[in-house]
């Protein structure tokens, strides 16, 4: 029997993806407490069945745990029940028989494929230059579910040279790199030459420039044009807004069988309990794919 498990599995998380220390202090606190719980029910770590992770997660929420923090937890418990999976441990990972807690958590608005589609057509066919930027803005949008402030704020020499994937600066000061589908692409160098003819000698060192003090878009003005080109769409105003996008990125990546794990990297989630509320978003037969295949697998949608 392996000994003191817990300690071997964060042991992991710190050598092989690179934990920080405030991470590893809560993994340990989570698991100890589950620990403490099974010992009082006749059970280790390595022994528990999903009726008794059901259970602990019971006694949270009848102590008034937030939601969030009872999904925190679970989401420490699937890394760890995954890794002694991995290691020959367990036979079994209880914790795939487990759903994360929903009560009072509000699900994502998320628009379904054939909407976004219209969104797309309806800002191609503005044949002017608002057009050719709120195609770029959606597509880059849609193929990397880059945060609104993130898109915006996008410097033009990050896309010079039409990379096939992009290098995000987010959140803290982190970057993360976010893969570049074909349609964003060929959107991207549609704009580049309408950027240039608008600008003249003026120049500007963001891709999508603003006349504000920032000097690029602003969230605000994006937001009011998005909404624009969405009643062109048909789409309810109120079911669109930047966020919107992001969250039908990552539905509709989860839904073709993206792994969620590498959905919560191109977020740029620090937590994956953030990233599994999109789970939710999707039925039964679909859920069922997360974490079974590559993120890109099967995305194919079209150059037009």
């Amino acid at each position: 029997m392996i000994s003191r498990p817990i300690d071997t599995f964060l042991e992991m998380m710190s050598v092989e993806r690179g934990a920080a220390a405030n991470t590893l202090d809560a993994y340990r606190r989570d698991l100890d407490d589950l620990a403490e719980f099974l010992a009082r029910r006749g059970r280790t770590a390595l022994d528990a069945e999903a009726a008794d992770l059901s259970a602990y997660l019971k006694s949270l929420a009848d102590v008034g745990m937030a939601t969030r923090t009872q999904a925190r937890r679970l989401s420490a418990f699937r890394q760890f029940y995954r890794f002694a999976f991995a290691e020959g441990w367990r036979g079994d990972d209880p914790t795939s028989k487990l759903d994360s807690p929903r009560k009072g958590r509000p699900l994502p608005k998320v628009l379904d494929e054939a909407e976004v589609d219209a969104l797309l057509e309806a800002a191609r066919a503005l044949a002017t230059p608002y057009g050719e930027m709120m195609t770029a803005l959606l597509e880059l949008l849609y193929a990397t579910g880059l945060r609104v402030s993130e898109l915006v704020g996008l410097p033009f020499a990050a896309l010079a040279r039409d990379p096939d994937v992009l290098v995000v600066r987010g959140k803290g000061d982190k970057e993360r790199m976010v893969p570049l589908s074909d349609p964003a692409r060929t959107a991207i160098a549609a704009w580049k030459p309408v950027r240039a003819a608008l600008l003249g000698k003026a120049g500007s060192r963001w891709l999508f420039p603003g006349s504000g003090r920032s000097g690029h878009l602003s969230r605000s003005h994006f937001a009011r044009r998005l909404l624009r080109v969405g009643m062109t769409a048909g789409i309810d105003p109120r079911r669109l807004s930047p966020h919107v996008l992001r969250h039908a990125f990552a539905t509709h990546m989860l839904a073709h069988g993206a792994d969620l794990r590498v959905v919560q990297e191109l977020l740029g989630h620090a937590d994956i309990a953030t990233t599994e509320i999109y789970t939710h978003v999707l039925d039964e037969p679909k859920t069922r794919l997360v974490q079974q295949h590559h993120p890109l697998a099967g995305l194919g949608r079209k150059t037009t």
